[in-house]
């Protein structure tokens, strides 16, 4: 009965929205509720309630959830005082009561473990991870997020493990890691589309999508992505998600700098924000108001929107919305002349941001306080925040990985066709043997009833035709040729990519040995950084070899080639002339090689003149003729 019961729990949690809006489905809830006796049916009931009204009506919810935990309690039925708590924690999670949310979602892995009930344990580890990102301790929510994919995968249900890697890809993304967070809601996204049901939870997928889309500047495409997922919220009367679409829609107008179309979204997002007690929502709108009143030079407006909006979430002084709205107010007040109060929220929103390793939160915070610097003809310092404020950008925004992001786009929707083509595949073997089942049956009957000039006219069709099927076979082989090119291409692109972030960070690793050295005051800063580069980081020797078999492959044996032309030739010798095949810069080559560009130019000439090429012979022309 327990089993069955948690079953129906959570088919109920996952049951389509569009109930949430149906109040004659509600009504029906509520008289079958009253007119029961107290059994588990009722605590059935109970769960029923909550979700079909909690996301329009989150106090009706709330009342649903005690009534759920005071009748287990009554009767003695475990597995209904753990959900009861559990939807205590999603109610004070709606209303931004963070501590509570936490408190009730503890109580429910508690009861989880205790009883061995193997649903709600990583039900509970995900909506942990969840509260540990609302307070910025991104190390905590992805292990959560990690702990309860393992366990939906235990339990077989795919439908929470799609969701779970959905909300890993958000941490990411506050991480500043777009490319991570893309990869795994694209995962996410391929998980949901097997399941093929629930048309809410690709569209969190695709305001998700969006928001990745907005930290990369891509606005226009952030908006196709946000206005499909706000179709499916306002087609549900999904008050909290709409409240949250409407935000992201503004934030995207504001950067394409359409300020009215910007204000008509954070309006309404506030309207529902208001009426729903959604005080997330609500602090957000404030906030993103805030910034374009600051545009339009009227900072006493944005001043007070944006202290109401620190009132509302004073108690998440350690998350990213906090730091965000400290960062805005710093800009308004430098904006104001008032740069003493500025320095000190600037200097706070900084210090806060690195504590928790918001890495784009930190960004702005540079730009903010280089600005304030420079009102204040303090150049030098404003020159330090500025290269700061590059170093994060040029690590952040890597056109390399902007390449690989649209790459990973580009590799699902290809993905999702590899079944039709298999299908084809397997069509096309029936037909060819259909085929020559049909020519033999012909073969037979002919013989003896036709004469020579019919038998040699049929033995010429089927030279054609076996002619025709040579050709398709030869550019089937060549399409299947071209797109292991194309593959291998990629994976050669990519091996690059991990060499050039691999050099990179040793040099940084070593910038911060020296800053060490010349400054034992910042031993203890600098060495917590050290530590998280080299948590971002595992270097193996075999890069080069995997690079190397990539680019063999690619470019025909071309070290082959080269031992040809000069049998003595070196590994590193191999290398540099790969380097060069590829076309990259010296400075390219430098850092991969981590050696300076000067020693690239002297190894470029020692290789020409070690394979005997004149003056006149261009070495990339020669290398690329190989």
């Amino acid at each position: 009965m327990q089993h069955r019961f948690l079953c129906l729990l959570f088919s109920i949690f996952v049951l389509n929205a569009a109930l949430a809006q149906d109040q004659k489905y509600i009504d029906s809830l509520k008289n079958d509720y009253n007119t029961m006796p107290d059994t588990y049916k009722k605590v059935q009931t109970s769960a029923r309630l909550f979700y079909a009204e909690v996301y329009t009506n989150p106090k009706s919810g709330k009342i649903h959830a005690e009534n759920c935990i005071a009748l287990s309690k009554k009767i003695n039925y475990e597995s209904g005082e753990t959900v009861g708590h559990f939807h205590l924690g999603v109610y004070y999670d709606l209303i931004n009561k963070i501590d509570s949310s936490e408190y009730h979602y503890n109580k429910t892995l508690a009861l989880a473990i205790k009883y061995n009930d193997t649903v709600m344990q990583p039900k509970s580890l995900s909506v942990l991870a969840g509260i540990a990102l609302k307070k910025g301790d991104f190390e905590k929510a992805i292990t959560l997020r990690n702990e309860a994919s393992e366990r939906f995968i235990k339990n077989k249900d795919y439908l929470s493990y799609g969701v779970n890697i959905g909300n890993k890809a958000l941490i990411y993304t506050d991480k500043g890691d777009y490319k991570t967070a893309l990869s795994e809601s694209i995962k996410a996204l391929k998980i949901l589309d097997t399941i093929n049901r629930e048309t809410y939870r690709r569209a969190d997928l695709n305001a998700q999508i969006g928001n990745i889309e907005i930290q990369r500047n891509q606005n226009e495409s952030a908006i196709t992505y946000f206005l499909k997922a706000l179709a499916t919220y306002t087609e549900l009367n999904d008050n909290i998600y709409m409240c949250n679409t409407y935000l992201n829609l503004g934030a995207a107008y504001i950067n394409l700098k359409a300020y009215d179309k910007a204000k008509e979204h954070l309006e309404a997002s506030l309207k529902i924000a208001k009426t729903h007690n959604i005080i997330d929502g609500e602090s957000k709108a404030l906030n993103n108001l805030a910034e374009i009143y600051t545009i339009e030079e009227k900072y006493d407006v944005a001043t007070n929107y944006l202290n109401r909006s620190l009132e509302l979430i004073k108690n998440q002084e350690n998350s990213v919305d906090y730091i965000s709205i400290l960062i805005q107010l710093a800009k308004t007040l430098a904006e104001q002349n008032n740069d003493n109060k500025a320095m000190q929220t600037i200097n706070l929103a900084i210090k806060k941001a690195d504590s928790i390793g918001a890495y784009f939160m930190l960004k702005k915070g540079y730009y903010i306080r280089s600005y304030i610097h420079e009102k204040n003809n303090a150049f030098k310092k404003a020159l330090i925040d500025t290269k700061e404020y590059h170093k994060i950008s040029d690590s952040i925004d890597n056109i390399e990985v902007s390449k690989k992001i649209e790459e990973l786009k580009t590799i699902y929707e290809t993905e999702k066709k590899e079944a039709q083509i298999a299908l084809q595949n397997e069509e096309i073997k029936t037909l060819n043997v259909q085929a020559k089942n049909d020519k033999l049956t012909k073969t037979l009957y002919g013989t003896g009833m036709i004469s020579f000039i019919v038998i040699a006219g049929l033995l010429f069709f089927g030279f054609k035709q076996r002619i025709k099927k040579n050709q398709i076979e030869r550019e089937k082989q060549e399409a299947i040729y071209k797109q292991e090119i194309a593959f291998k291409k990629k994976e050669l692109a990519s091996q690059t990519l991990h060499l050039v972030q691999k050099n990179t960070f040793i040099q940084e690793l070593k910038e911060n040995l020296e800053k060490i050295k010349q400054s034992p005051e910042l031993f203890k800063v600098e060495f917590r950084r050290l530590v998280m580069l080299l948590k971002k980081e595992s270097a193996e020797d075999k890069d080069w070899e995997i690079f190397k078999s990539y680019f063999s492959e690619v470019h025909n044996n071309f070290d082959n080639k080269l031992k040809t032309v000069y049998a003595d030739i070196t590994e590193k010798e191999i290398r540099l002339a790969s380097f060069l095949r590829m076309n990259l810069s010296t400075k390219e080559i430098a850092s991969m090689l981590n050696v300076l560009p000067e020693s690239v130019l002297k190894s470029k000439y020692r290789l020409k003149k070690k394979l005997n090429l004149d003056k006149e012979t261009d070495l990339n022309v020669f290398l690329n003729s190989l």
